[in-house]
């Protein structure tokens, strides 16, 4: 079970507090020494924030913050850099988090900055810096190591248009250091950030907690005639108020056939009586996501059809994660939750046994009514950072998302929870979460 942590208490922050409880600096102290041990000998790593992105004119996105930088040290702002060189001869360049300068300016139009003291409590990073000493102190550790450690966005599914500040760094890097040889982060990032941590786990715990209070409220808001975007807003009031930035990704409120789009997200249309609404919606809290996904009656009552599908999916669902155990390959997982969805398919008779004799082997039949993978990893990105090609392991947290989209029958069902690998069994973040399809009925009726 996830622990309760100790967390950074705010009134020890001076004037800085934050929505979320900060976790304890041993935490960050932890994942920095376990970077240390992948890290050869005279190596410098280089962690940079994301930048603010622009919208219009000079409107900006809400920041968020790199998640690699935020694993290692905890600071959630922009303009930092954190530089870890592990055995360079002065012991007080081992670790060096750089800040940006706050000034009365700044405080006026944006409000409190960390200071070299908030930020020593949250990360535990005894030598901080402000950002105009960087290029000065990072030449002074740069030039004790022959190797120079960047970060850079490796995950399999991104798309990579804009130009980061990983990037900028790294060509400036290239050029000021050109003798010097590189290596990449990514790798070692992925496999550190897969095991997740009790405090980890507690806040993800809290995120899940936060979904559950969100789908809860809408299972008491939601009738025939509503709109989809009212049901989000639901969802949002509620996050909001416990103390989430909001949805963990863009929220999916699909009715009818809307929930035969995968990605359907523009939860623009009327929530039709006899329809099933499909929910896949997460709350985030400190960074840690939850991504769950519900199917709910618009009336409160299933019909017969639609209870039969849905109960096929909660069966497949289940096989899957009783699966998902140290040792196995998730590609491998994949092929073999598809066999459970073949007899499920041909047992509500959208396959018959000629579709499965005449199937191709590369794209298989059951593939027409659940074409997408069965789970993901799972943390500080929705979909986090992991290799799919090397055994699960002990602490690892996924989903567990089938589905069938019947699109003649108007009819989507998805059900997922986030399920923590543990040495023997699992455990189900979203136990708390109603999911049998009676239970979901006598909510809503109640």
């Amino acid at each position: 079970m996830p622990v309760k942590c100790k967390f950074v208490d705010h009134k020890s922050l001076t004037t800085f507090t934050m929505r979320y409880n900060i976790p304890p600096a041993d935490l960050y102290i932890q994942n920095r020494a376990n970077l240390r041990k992948q890290l050869p000998a005279r190596s410098v790593a280089v962690f940079n924030s994301n930048d603010i992105m622009p919208t219009n004119a000079d409107g900006t996105m809400p920041f968020r913050q790199n998640n690699d930088l935020l694993y290692m040290c905890g600071i959630d702002q922009e303009d930092t850099t954190l530089v870890i060189m592990p055995d360079h001869p002065d012991e007080s360049l081992r670790e060096v988090l750089f800040l940006k300068e706050t000034s009365e300016l700044i405080a006026i139009w944006e409000g409190h900055k960390f200071t070299k003291e908030e930020a020593r409590a949250i990360s535990g990073i005894k030598t901080i810096m402000w950002n105009t000493e960087f290029e000065r102190v990072f030449n002074t550790i740069a030039v004790e190591a022959d190797t120079i450690y960047l970060n850079s966005n490796e995950h399999t599914r991104a798309v990579l248009t804009v130009e980061t500040r990983d990037d900028r760094f790294s060509k400036w890097c290239h050029g000021k250091y050109p003798q010097h040889q590189y290596g990449r982060l990514a790798p070692i990032m992925h496999q550190l950030r897969a095991i997740k941590s009790e405090v980890e786990l507690t806040m993800m715990q809290k995120a899940c907690d936060i979904t559950e209070a969100g789908f809860r409220r809408v299972l008491s808001f939601l009738q025939p005639g509503v709109m989809e975007y009212e049901v989000e807003a639901e969802f949002i009031h509620e996050f909001i108020r416990q103390g989430s930035r909001g949805f963990a990704y863009a929220p999916i409120i699909a009715s009818g056939f809307s929930a035969c789009v995968l990605h359907y997200v523009d939860n623009d249309k009327p929530c039709q009586d006899g329809d099933v609404l499909l929910l896949d919606v997460g709350a985030e809290y400190g960074n840690y996501n939850a991504d769950m996904t519900r199917a709910i009656p618009v009336n409160g009552r299933f019909t017969d059809r639609q209870k039969a599908v849905y109960n096929a999916v909660l069966r497949v669902k289940n096989e899957a994660t009783n699966m998902l155990r140290p040792g196995v390959i998730l590609h491998e997982y994949n092929k073999e939750v598809g066999k459970v969805m073949e007899s499920e398919l041909l047992g509500l008779g959208l396959l018959d046994k000629t579709d499965i004799k005449n199937q191709d082997p590369e794209n298989p039949a059951y593939k027409k009514y659940f074409m997408h993978g069965t789970s993901h990893f799972l943390g500080l990105d929705v979909h986090d950072v992991g290799n799919f090609y090397q055994p699960i392991k002990e602490g690892m947290v996924f989903t567990v998302e089938p589905g069938i989209y019947i699109r003649e029958e108007n009819l989507g069902i998805r059900l997922e929870d986030n399920i923590v690998i543990q040495k023997h069994g699992h455990l189900n973040l979203m136990k708390n979460i109603p999911i049998e399809a009676d239970e979901i009925e006598e909510i809503m009726n109640s």
